[in-house]
């Protein structure tokens, strides 16, 4: 009797189951969103706890003047445009170097590939601080005279570029073979494949790529200082100097670039999940 009771029993619950999968997949999302949001709790509570006992620390030790900081914060604050201007003007060229260097280094020319392929070579086998200086101080020996605001983004842009440039090629190359021989199939001129097919498609390749590039350019930015740029760490190391508290100003520049890069690494993710979810509905 009590099998028999047992299996009555069981025999609704299945049914009823099996009437609302809605209802199933309802909770385990619910559920996914619990988890999810719990972890981001016991997350942010960790980043509060550790950062705020190192703040807490520091001021203990009487060594940092928080009036000095009320005081010439807001100055130091006010370069983060110029900064911001900087990154944003030198990706975009440095994307321009890539491309052309990614297209120079696929051709089958041998001239347009040996010059490619030096670009690559001479960046990447010197600093950067000496490319920002030489363009800088080098180049007005031959009547080249640039402006420091346009020197620093050219270096900036022409350093990352030969970077880039194999990130641009490896998108390029991932597109398949097929879709290329296809469109010759066409009649289509190369010319137009590349720029019809292959790019925008690489593009979306090498798009979070090119955001953490530009995440690491924020922080390259600060070499620009060293001519004459006055953008975040221009501002904290020069009144650092002369009010001997390069502790409390480079403090509010670090602080600077952490936030922005944290910011700009949320926005990226963003992004990145935006286009996952577009090749899903494709």
């Amino acid at each position: 009797m009590s099998w028999g009771g047992t299996a009555s029993h069981q025999a609704p619950l299945d049914e009823l189951r099996l009437q609302q999968p809605g209802a199933i997949v309802g909770e385990i999302a619910r559920a996914r969103s619990r988890a999810s949001l719990r972890f981001r709790l016991i997350f942010a509570l960790t980043w509060f706890v550790f950062v705020g006992g190192l703040a807490v620390a520091i001021l203990s030790t009487g060594r940092v003047h928080p009036d000095f900081i009320g005081e010439w914060g807001p100055f130091i604050l006010a370069a983060i445009p110029i900064t911001i201007f900087v990154s944003i003007t030198s990706i975009a060229l440095a994307t321009v170097f890539a491309l052309i260097g990614a297209l120079g280094r696929l051709s089958t020319a041998a001239p347009i590939f040996a010059l490619a392929t030096l670009y690559v070579s001479l960046v990447r086998g010197t600093p950067l601080i000496v490319q920002i200086i030489f363009i800088y101080l080098a180049l007005p020996q031959f009547g080249i005279v640039l402006d420091p605001l346009q020197g620093g983004i050219i270096a900036l842009g022409f350093n990352y570029g030969a970077y880039m440039t194999e990130i641009f090629r490896a998108g390029i190359q991932a597109i398949p073979r097929g879709q290329v021989e296809a469109a010759q199939s066409l009649g289509m001129q190369d010319s137009l494949i590349m720029r019809r097919i292959v790019l925008p498609q690489a593009v979306r390749i090498v798009i979070p790529a090119i955001g953490n590039e530009f995440i690491a350019m924020i922080k390259d930015s600060a070499l620009v200082s060293y001519v004459g740029i006055q953008e975040v760490f221009w501002r904290a190391s020069n009144i650092g100097s002369r009010f001997f508290k390069t502790f409390e100003t480079l403090m509010i520049a670090a602080v600077i670039y952490w936030v922005m890069t944290i910011g700009f690494s949320f926005v990226q993710e963003r992004l990145e999940q935006r286009m996952a979810r577009s090749d899903r509905r494709i």
